[in-house]
């Protein structure tokens, strides 16, 4: 864990529970995503100082805690610029957004641990200008405000959350999203990335992503197979969270309700603009129903 791998002339990656992209040019290298908290980023910082790398800049490919967490340590140390696509900039800065957002209202204690929250870090908005030369970013936001994914000069993508590996759909099978429409037109342009290699943030590296995007755009209509299913019978929002968690096994705690029930209400947003569910008034409840 934690191991220094290079994948191009001047592209390298460390493998960890959140993959981070490692850039270097003359002497001085810009990481892609922080790791997820201080422990991460000190480890960061002795690979790439053992190698007399200086750390330039750090650019998050969106702003959820275990790409971010690192962040604030990495600046402390070495004074870097720390750049966010959009918004992703304003949740670095004033990180209680984060969980504020997924639960709809101040959230509870164990909804604002360092797996949801991160330590608030000074950062700037991802502009081209920012980038050094050789490196670009494409935008596949959907799984969070906005995201980016960056290639460098030596073809290597890393695209973030943008597509999961088999296993986590195996295993979690609804993943956290924001934007579900948004979210699938980024999994179609990922599938026509042209590029060397592409390493996703929790998963091995792969010479072509196109059939594990089409993995991701199955998963999504099959999520929302199941939800059209549930709300044959009308629920509520609670009521439609707990078929989720009966259906695929999740175990109840209170930070996963707060992402299956924020992700939840993306999937009805994006069903209602389709015309596939739709709510109704009985007294004092909002239920959901599948519409047709």
């Amino acid at each position: 864990m934690y191991e220094l791998k290079q994948v191009g002339a001047h592209t390298y990656y460390i493998a960890a529970p959140t993959n981070i992209g490692v850039y270097e040019y003359g002497g001085r290298c810009c990481l892609i995503d922080a790791g997820g908290d201080s422990g991460a980023a000190e480890v960061i910082l002795r690979l790439i100082t053992e190698r007399g790398w200086t750390l330039d800049k750090v650019f998050c490919t969106h702003s959820h805690a275990d790409h971010t967490g690192g962040c604030s340590a990495l600046r402390e140390r070495t004074d870097c610029g720390i750049y966010a696509p959009g918004v992703c900039a304003s949740v670095l800065r004033y990180s209680y957004l984060q969980p504020v957002t997924l639960f709809g209202g101040y959230p509870m204690r164990e909804m604002r641990s360092k797996f949801v929250m991160a330590k608030t870090c000074e950062c700037a908005e991802l502009t081209e200008s920012a980038l050094p030369e050789g490196l670009t970013f494409e935008h596949i936001d959907g799984h969070d405000f906005e995201q980016a994914a960056f290639k460098t000069g030596d073809g290597v993508w890393f695209t973030a959350d943008c597509a999961v590996d088999k296993s986590v759909i195996e295993r979690y099978k609804i993943s956290f999203l924001y934007d579900i429409a948004e979210h699938l037109r980024s999994l179609e342009r990922l599938k026509a990335f042209e590029g060397n290699l592409f390493i996703p943030s929790h998963s091995e590296p792969l010479t072509s992503i196109a059939e594990l995007a089409e993995e991701n755009i199955r998963n999504v209509h099959e999520v929302a197979a199941v939800i059209k299913r549930l709300l044959e019978t009308p629920l509520t929002i609670d009521g439609l969270i707990e078929g989720l968690f009966v259906e695929f096994g999740i175990k109840l705690y209170l930070m996963q309700y707060e992402l299956i029930g924020s992700t939840a209400r993306s999937y009805l947003s994006w069903l209602s603009a389709n015309g596939e569910v739709g709510c109704v008034f009985e007294g004092s409840r909002l239920l959901w129903k599948t519409v047709g």
